[in-house]
């Protein structure tokens, strides 16, 4: 019987963190979970993904329902949902993926939420601001200089969501079991200690 896991990836923008995932999954044979999990969340709650992904890496404010959108009663202000509600209903949806088997988890705190489980190994993956610059502007046809605003933008506001609902410091080494550096080991080389260590290999 095969050893049953949980890799959660945290990831500074342009490090490789969604591709590490991916390059897991194949490997391993088992679902990467990213934006799937709002769509998931939303599925379950019959809220609107949409209001999932405005919540999405901030904390604690209120989102606006829209018309013919249910709310939560004492938890939403009328014609509100609070952002934290957001955050329970996503946090379930991830319990929820983590129980049928083995799976890998791209942010959304997901480290936080199975942190009482056994099976989870939780990553982050960090890279040189030349090489995450590099990607970016590979992967999405933009100048240096927007890539450094945009590495800067989203990086308060991942920052900020993490440090708000887990109670620990993003990106600090003491948040996760394991850090990564994928400038210094590329893809295939955190893959190969990711896969070493989650499966027991």
């Amino acid at each position: 019987m095969k050893k049953k896991f949980v890799i959660t990836i945290g990831r500074q923008l342009g490090a490789g963190g969604k591709a590490l995932a991916e390059e897991l999954g194949r490997r391993l044979g088992v679902p990467v979970y990213n934006y799937e999990i709002i769509n998931e969340a939303a599925k379950q709650s019959g809220i609107a993904a949409e209001l999932f992904e405005k919540a999405d890496e901030h904390g604690g404010n209120l989102t606006p329902l829209g018309t013919g959108i249910w709310s939560f009663g004492a938890m939403s202000t009328p014609g509100y949902i609070n952002n934290d509600t957001l955050f329970a209903i996503q946090s379930q949806t991830i319990e929820n993926l983590a129980d049928r088997g083995s799976c890998i988890f791209v942010g959304r705190c997901a480290d936080y939420v199975l942190r009482e489980r056994e099976d989870v190994l939780s990553v982050f993956v960090t890279a040189s601001m030349e090489d995450r610059i590099g990607r970016l502007m590979k992967e999405c046809d933009k100048c240096e200089k927007e890539c450094r605003a945009w590495i800067a933008a989203t990086e308060r506001k991942r920052a900020a969501y993490y440090n708000y609902y887990t109670f620990k410091t993003w990106g600090a080494a003491e948040s996760y079991d394991l850090c990564l550096n994928s400038s210094k080991l590329g893809i295939e080389g955190c893959a190969d200690i990711v896969e070493k260590i989650a499966t027991g290999g």
